[in-house]
């Protein structure tokens, strides 16, 4: 610890990402990363950019990319905003929507997104965790009590459960004058969006990103969409610290990837229907694993433990992610990749268990 940090910065527990390693070739299954390349429109894109154009800035409004949005999506352009990442938008809005007032703290499940507590002790946030039930589901009553806003991710992560549209829209509608923001990274597997509430509720902020189902993680473009004065919070916030937060690049090939709406059903009808065979091939082997409609599977080994069938794993050239933290440390986080990546996968299990694959 520095003399030369803020109270602040000394207080913070920041955030672990999930491991990149240059030691050696993996096969890379914790980061939640889609195994296929992008649209094959992104690739043209790329070719046609001009260079020259890098020495303007960018459009700090991501006008073209927001109508290539409202199109896609079927929401007017003003009320999207676009950010370097969705991690990025859901920094704004800790920001822009949530007090430091201790009587009114944020809520969020107590197995979540570990960003969520991360932002909250940036910006002074007080917040409360929500437990949820034994079988990771969202206890949907806890989160109608009175609060300072709500964040929830939707479907959850790690777990990949998700809550039906009549669930969200109850909680949505408990808080009238608190915003609550959906986080749908994942929403493109299987999940039911929170869209279609926003023209009935101006306190909901919905978060997506172009990181998982349009295989762009790399590129770092998040989108959100909400009521016109939550898209002007997000944009003053954002004015006041970087107007040029995603650069004309990002804002080119995120457009193009919406372009291609084939590649994008295809591709995650491919990692859904991959999903669904492993859960079934992990449950044979004895794994307790979680329902999910993400594109990763939490599950629960019958040997080894969490921390155990991570290392081993490891050791034979797959990653996994293991949580060491409460409830969730017998658990690991698998991402959904290639056929051949879930086989290899299932190979080396059945090994370590002493079991068929």
């Amino acid at each position: 610890m520095s003399r030369l940090w803020s109270r602040t910065t000394a207080s913070l527990v920041p955030y672990v990402p999930g491991e990149q390693p240059q030691d050696r070739r993996y096969v890379k299954l914790n980061t939640n990363e889609n195994p296929y390349p992008p649209s094959p429109a992104v690739e043209a894109a790329l070719r046609a950019f001009d260079p020259a154009a890098l020495r303007l800035y960018p459009d700090p409004e991501s006008r073209a990319l927001r109508a290539a949005l409202a199109e896609t999506y079927g929401v007017p352009a003003e009320r999207i905003f676009v950010g370097n990442g969705s991690d990025e938008i859901l920094a704004f809005a800790f920001q822009a929507f949530f007090d430091p007032d201790p009587a009114a703290p944020v809520l969020f499940p107590d197995v979540t997104y570990s960003f969520y507590p991360v932002y909250a002790g940036l910006y002074g946030v007080p917040f409360r965790t929500v437990p949820l039930d034994d079988a990771f589901a969202v206890p949907v009553d806890a989160f109608l009590a009175p609060c300072g806003g709500v964040v929830l991710p939707n479907p959850n992560a790690p777990t990949g459960r998700a809550l039906p549209l009549s669930d969200l829209e109850r909680i949505v509608a408990a808080h009238p004058d608190r915003a609550v923001v959906v986080d749908e990274a994942y929403v493109d597997f299987g999940c039911e969006t929170a869209l279609p509430l926003l023209d009935r509720y101006d306190n909901l902020l919905v978060v997506q990103t172009t990181s998982k189902a349009r295989s762009l993680a790399g590129l770092r473009v998040g989108y959100a969409f909400g009521s016109r004065a939550l898209v002007e919070g997000l944009e003053r916030v954002r004015d006041s610290f970087n107007s040029y937060t995603v650069d004309r690049l990002a804002q080119s090939l995120a457009a193009a990837s919406l372009s291609d709406p084939a590649w994008f059903e295809e591709t995650r009808a491919r990692i859904v229907g991959t999903r669904e065979r492993t859960a079934r091939r992990l449950e044979k082997l004895g794994f307790e694993v979680v329902p999910s409609t993400a594109n990763f599977l939490f599950a629960k080994p019958p040997k080894l433990g969490g921390a155990g069938l991570y290392e081993a794993l490891k050791e034979r050239g797959i990653l996994v992610r293991y949580f060491r933290k409460p409830r969730i440390d017998g658990y690991v986080r698998i991402t959904v990749g290639t056929p051949e990546e879930m086989d290899a996968l299932v190979v080396e299990v059945a090994r370590l268990l002493g079991e068929a694959p």
